[in-house]
C-alpha cells in the first residue's frame, strides 16, 4: 500500500505529486529515506511500503515528563543533516554560525541553515557529529538562567559564542509586566526570566491568533492573519534587538510588537477598531503601529516598508556621524520571500549597500506567497544567496529555532553597527495557517503537508521539549500556560468589543497640522448626508 505515515526523518513540507491522487494513496517527497524503499517518478519520490508502525517517533510527541539526564538519548533522535520546510530543495544544516561578509567566498552549492536546537528540543553537537545528548537536569524550582546558560556552554562549547551574550539567558532588571505574579519568593526570578517570557509569549501569540481568527469567522471583526508556525522568528529576533531599533513589519510580525510591550488589550482594540485603537479605526485589523515602541505602522501594499527602512537606517548613520555619544540604533525590515520579487526589494538592497546603512533585511521564507509556492517564486537558492551580489553580509537560519534566530540577529545587529552596512537574514520556516481569513490554503497545498509541520517542526513544540528536558516545564505546566493565556485574551477581546467606535471627527484629523478647506468641506458634506438619512454616528 502507499505510505501514509513516516517514521523516517521526513521533510516537514510534504507535497503531493498529483492533486488527483486518492485520499488513501499519498505520494510524498522525503529528505532522508533508504533507497530500496523509494523510486523516482518525475523528480518526486514515491514511497511503497507493506508494513510501517503508525505512531510517530517518541521524540516527536510532547514530553509528559522531563527526560532523565542519564538516559541514552542517542537512541531517541538521530541528528538531521538536512531540512526543507517547503519546496523540493534540501538545505544542509550547520552548527556553525557564519555571517558571510562581502569579499568572502560564498558557500558552494546551497547555503547551509544555521541551527542550534533540533526538533527533539536537544542542542546540536558540532557538524559531522552523529548524535546529541541532553544536559543534566536543572531543578525545576530554581529556573536559574545563569545555571542553564553555563550548563549549555559547557556541554556545547561550539555554541559558547552564541550562548554567553544571549539576552534570552539574561534576567531583566525589573519584573516583566506581562509575566504572571508568582509566589513572593519566586517573583524576582520567574517574573524577570527572559527565557520563560519568550516561551510564554510564543504561546500567547498563538492563543491570540486562534481566538481572533475565530472572532473573524463569527463576523465580529472583518479580517485577520495568523502567525502559526513562525513564533520563534518573532521572539528570537525581538529579544536580540534594542528598544531604540526601529521595526518595519510586513504584516505577520505581531510577536515583535508583543515582545516590546504591546498589550493584548491594544491588539484587540486595533482589531475591533474602537475608540481606544491607536490608529483611530482607520486601518484594517492587524495593521498595528506604535510610535512609543518604535514599530512603524503596517501598510497593506507589499514591499513598501523595505525602502522606508533604508531611509530610517540612513538617518541613524547620519546621527552617528554627527553625534558620537548617541546610542547606536539600526532599522530592521521584515518581509516574505514573495516580497523579495518586488522592485522595492531590489531598490532597497542596492541603496542600502551603496549608502552603507546600518540595518537588517529579515526574510521570513515560509514557503508560500499567498498561494504561490517557492518553486514558482524563484529558480535560485532562496533569498540570502542574493546578498553577495548586492555587496552585503548574509546568513540563513532555521526560523523555527528561537535560539538560532536570536543568535543570528544579535550578530547581524552587531556587524551592522560596527561596519555601518546592511545584513541579510533568511529564516526558513513554514506557514501553518492560511495566508489570511480571505484565503483557503487547502485549495493549493495538501493538508497532510500542514499536519506534518504541526507534528514535527513546530517551533512551540520544540521549545516545550527543550524546557521539559531541563525540568523547567511538564505537560501540566504547558497546559496551565495555555489556560491562563486563553482567559487573558478572552478578557481583552470582550472588553474591546463593547467599546464605542472612534468619533466621526477623527476621520479628518492628523494628516495636516491645520485642517485644510477641502477636508472641512468633506466633513460638512458627510454630516449632512448622515442627518438626511437619519444615521446616528457620534
Amino acid at each position: 500500500m502507499m505510505l501514509r505515515g513516516l517514521n523516517y526523518y521526513a521533510k516537514p513540507a510534504i507535497r503531493q505529486c498529483s492533486n488527483t491522487v486518492g485520499a488513501h494513496k499519498h505520494r510524498r517527497q522525503l529528505s532522508s529515506l533508504p533507497h530500496h524503499l523509494a523510486r523516482q517518478n518525475n523528480g518526486m519520490v514515491n514511497i511503497y511500503l507493506t508494513k510501517m508502525p503508525r505512531p510517530m517517533p517518541k521524540t516527536f510527541n510532547r514530553l509528559k515528563k522531563p527526560i532523565n539526564a542519564e538516559e541514552d538519548v542517542a537512541s531517541l533522535q538521530h541528528v538531521p543533516s538536512h531540512l526543507s520546510y517547503a519546496g523540493s530543495k534540501r538545505m544542509p544544516i550547520t552548527s556553525e554560525m557564519r555571517l558571510v561578509k562581502p569579499g568572502e567566498d560564498a558557500p558552494s552549492g546551497i547555503w547551509p541553515v544555521f541551527r542550534m536546537m533540533d526538533e527533539s528540543g536537544n542542542f546540536r553537537k558540532p557538524d559531522n557529529s552523529h548524535h546529541t545528548n541532553v544536559s543534566k537536569i536543572i531543578p525545576p524550582k530554581h529556573h536559574d538562567l545563569l545555571q542553564l546558560q553555563s550548563a549549555l556552554a559547557i556541554q556545547y562549547p561550539h555554541f559558547k559564542h552564541s550562548l554567553m551574550p544571549s539576552r534570552l539567558f539574561q534576567l531583566s532588571k525589573n519584573p516583566y509586566s506581562d509575566m504572571p505574579s508568582l509566589k513572593k519568593e519566586e517573583e524576582d526570578s520567574d517574573a524577570k526570566n527572559t527565557l520563560l517570557r519568550a516561551h510564554r509569549q510564543m504561546h500567547r501569540l498563538r492563543t491570540m491568533d486562534t481566538i481572533l481568527h475565530n472572532a473573524q469567522r463569527q463576523g465580529r471583526i472583518s479580517f485577520y492573519m495568523t502567525h502559526y508556525g513562525e513564533e520563534a522568528i518573532h521572539m528570537g529576533s525581538a529579544s536580540a534587538l534594542s528598544p531604540q531599533d526601529v521595526i518595519f513589519a510586513q504584516y505577520r510580525e505581531a510577536g515583535l510588537l508583543m515582545w516590546r510591550g504591546f498589550t493584548l488589550e491594544q491588539f484587540c482594540n486595533q482589531c475591533f477598531s474602537n475608540d481606544y485603537d491607536l490608529g483611530k479605526g482607520r486601518q484594517m485589523p492587524i495593521h498595528y503601529g506604535s510610535r512609543a515602541l518604535n514599530y512603524q505602522t503596517v501598510s497593506s501594499p507589499l514591499g513598501t516598508q523595505i525602502t522606508q527602512a533604508v531611509g530610517a537606517a540612513y538617518k541613524f548613520k547620519l546621527d552617528a556621524m554627527n553625534n558620537k555619544e548617541k546610542q547606536a540604533a539600526i532599522s530592521i525590515v521584515y518581509f516574505g520571500e514573495g516580497a523579495a520579487s518586488t522592485v522595492d526589494f531590489h531598490s532597497a538592497c542596492n541603496f542600502a549597500a551603496t549608502l552603507g546603512t546600518p540595518m537588517i533585511f529579515f526574510c521570513r521564507n515560509n514557503g508560500y506567497a499567498i498561494s504561490t509556492p517557492v518553486e514558482d517564486q524563484y529558480a535560485g537558492d532562496g533569498i540570502v544567496s542574493r546578498a553577495p551580489g548586492y555587496g552585503m553580509a548574509g546568513i540563513r537560519v532555521d526560523g523555527n529555532d528561537v535560539f538560532a534566530v536570536h543568535a543570528a540577529v544579535a550578530e547581524a545587529r552587531k556587524l551592522a553597527i560596527e561596519t555601518s552596512m546592511p545584513v541579510m537574514i533568511e529564516a526558513m520556516t513554514y506557514r501553518q495557517g492560511h495566508h489570511s481569513t480571505s484565503d483557503d490554503s487547502s485549495t493549493y497545498r495538501d493538508v497532510d503537508e500542514v499536519q506534518a509541520a504541526q507534528d514535527v517542526t513546530d517551533p512551540i513544540l520544540r521549545m516545550d521539549k527543550f524546557l521539559c528536558h531541563y525540568g523547567w516545564m511538564d505537560e501540566d505546566a504547558v497546559a496551565s500556560i495555555g489556560k491562563e493565556e486563553r482567559a487573558a485574551v478572552l478578557r481583552a477581546m470582550e472588553a474591546a468589543e463593547i467599546r464605542p467606535k472612534p468619533k466621526l471627527d477623527t476621520m479628518f484629523t492628523d494628516v495636516y497640522q491645520e485642517k485644510p478647506p477641502h477636508l472641512i468641506r468633506q466633513e460638512r458634506e458627510l454630516r449632512q448626508y448622515l442627518k438626511r438619512h437619519n444615521i446616528t454616528f457620534h
